[in-house]
């Protein structure tokens, strides 16, 4: 009897230090290959994710801004550990951060745009989404995607794309909960609040909103509280710089010379 106990004893010491190291499982994956914009960017220690808009052309955020052939642009991803078979991996030509950007004191913008190599091909996998025609409204329900944890304080990135569904809140709900070193800019939208799934942290995580790219991850503020919305990028406001830059960088092809106009960096 003294031998069974000790056994017992013994079994549940060792087993005591997993128990604290288990991670909380991450159920929110979404269905495979439903978010054909999604793009995984990555190579030479950058792992964010952004959204195709055309062929040529991805927008991200500032702080994943990946660096001109040293990175992957790998469209109809879903399980990244493994090739599906309806992957592109594609090479980086061109990165055109918006400016002006301080991380540390007053961020007035947060916004990266990326060319291809080599234009996508669509397919079922692989489509653009849509540049809103409007802005997104307090209230309205969107869907934020990327490659990250959904679990408060759980920052490891995830093997499959993640899906949550979101509220867009109000400006001023959205400042009540910036910390006191950030300021708030007219070119953020918030998404999230108290009691729903709020966190997704993925640099350059998208937000759709009926059909439109509407937000583009900035700070995972709902990964840290899970009551505060996140904030994303106020995209209908940057139509026209985006516009712009494409305008201003069309990409080399045989019938099309490479633009040299400097590049337009301000809305």
């Amino acid at each position: 009897m003294n031998l069974l106990l000790l056994v017992i004893a013994l079994g549940l010491a060792g087993a005591s230090p997993l128990s604290t190291t288990t991670k909380t499982p991450d159920y929110k994956v979404c269905q495979p290959h439903s978010r054909p914009w999604q793009v995984r960017l990555h190579g030479a220690g950058v792992t964010c994710s952004g959204a195709l808009i055309n062929e040529w052309w991805i927008v991200t955020s500032f702080e994943c801004a990946p660096r001109p052939y040293e990175n992957i642009a790998s469209l109809g991803e879903h399980d990244i550990t493994v090739e599906e078979g309806t992957e592109q991996h594609i090479d980086i030509d061109l990165v055109i951060r918006h400016g002006p950007y301080d991380s540390t004191r007053s961020p007035f913008h947060s916004l990266t745009m990326v060319r291809l190599a080599s234009p996508a091909r669509f397919n079922q996998f692989v489509q653009p989404i849509p540049l809103p025609s409007r802005c997104a409204q307090p209230g309205e329900t969107c869907s934020v995607s990327g490659w990250g944890s959904t679990i408060p304080n759980q920052y490891e990135p995830d093997q499959h794309l993640k899906c949550i569904t979101v509220p867009v809140v109000d400006d001023q709900t959205c400042m009540n909960t910036f910390p006191g070193y950030l300021h708030w800019s007219w070119y953020m939208i918030c998404a999230g609040q108290a009691n729903t799934d709020n966190c997704l942290n993925d640099r350059g995580g998208v937000m759709v909103c009926d059909g439109q790219l509407q937000g583009v991850q900035w700070f995972a503020f709902g990964c840290r509280n899970p009551a505060h919305a996140s904030v994303h990028s106020k995209m209908c406001l940057y139509n026209n710089w985006i516009k712009s830059v494409m305008d201003a960088n069309k990409p080399f092809t045989s019938t099309t010379p490479r633009a040299t106009t400097r590049l337009q960096r301000e809305i």
